[in-house]
């Protein structure tokens, strides 16, 4: 499945001027409207087009594999859980969890907890209904907006910190870290502590990511273990 943009020339919906509607949320529309990657969402029955993100991701860097246990921090609304059964289900079964404190419509095949990750008692019970440690933590969390964007840039920080953390401790040597970000600061300490803990860390801007937009992904490979086991393979590297 591709995740280009596709021909969507000549497509260009307008929302008229309503009376209780802002004018943020009507150009917040017509982008939605006017979204090629929301269009092939509802085309190719996915949640959302955060969908094509980790398709894109996952093209390039060939994370998913049939067989790997998955856990997806921060689910809602399940778009990454269904790109991730689709691409590790093996004989029809996978083994992929979801969290989000946000209620999230099943997803047949995937084990989904409605418990915010910040909960002390979530990682156990994320490993609990995994079955054992994950092969690739995912992480596409993002602090609700307050409209002052260094405290919404602080707050997202924080989650993608709690994600790395919780990767760390629970990753099977040579599994994989991807966690949202956004662009500039504070991630001079968490680099360094992937750095120190995977063989290889990535910043990675996917096509679906929204132009002007401040969100990246962070991509570390090939975790070294916690007792200090080294996968076969594996450059370090930063692009």
């Amino acid at each position: 499945m591709s995740g280009g943009r596709g021909d969507d020339r000549g497509l260009n919906v307008r929302v008229k001027k309503k009376r209780g509607l802002t004018t943020s949320s009507r150009r917040w529309l017509e982008r939605q409207l006017n979204d090629p990657y929301v269009r092939r969402s509802k085309a190719d029955g996915y949640r959302s087009r955060a969908a094509y993100k980790l398709i894109e991701i996952d093209d390039r860097y060939k994370l998913l594999k049939p067989g790997l246990r998955i856990v997806d921090l921060g689910a809602a609304p399940g778009g990454w859980c269904q790109v991730s059964f689709q691409r590790t289900q093996k004989d029809g079964a996978a083994h992929v969890v979801g969290i989000d404190y946000l209620h999230v419509e099943p997803i047949p095949g995937v084990t989904l907890l409605e418990l915010d990750f910040l909960d002390d008692t979530a990682p156990g019970r994320l490993l609990e209904a995994l079955g054992g440690d994950p092969d690739i933590v995912l992480s596409d969390m993002a602090a609700p907006t307050t409209g002052h964007r260094r405290t919404d840039h602080l707050r997202t920080m924080h989650l993608c910190e709690v994600a790395a953390d919780f990767a760390v401790r629970t990753l099977r040597p040579g599994g994989h870290f991807l966690t949202k970000t956004f662009q500039g600061g504070t991630e001079g300490e968490l680099l360094a502590m992937l750095k120190r803990n995977f063989t290889s860390v990535h910043h990675v801007k996917p096509p679906a990511s929204r132009e002007g937009s401040v969100e990246l992904y962070l991509l570390a490979k090939n975790f070294r273990g916690r007792r200090g086991e080294m996968p076969a393979d594996g450059d370090e590297s930063d692009d």
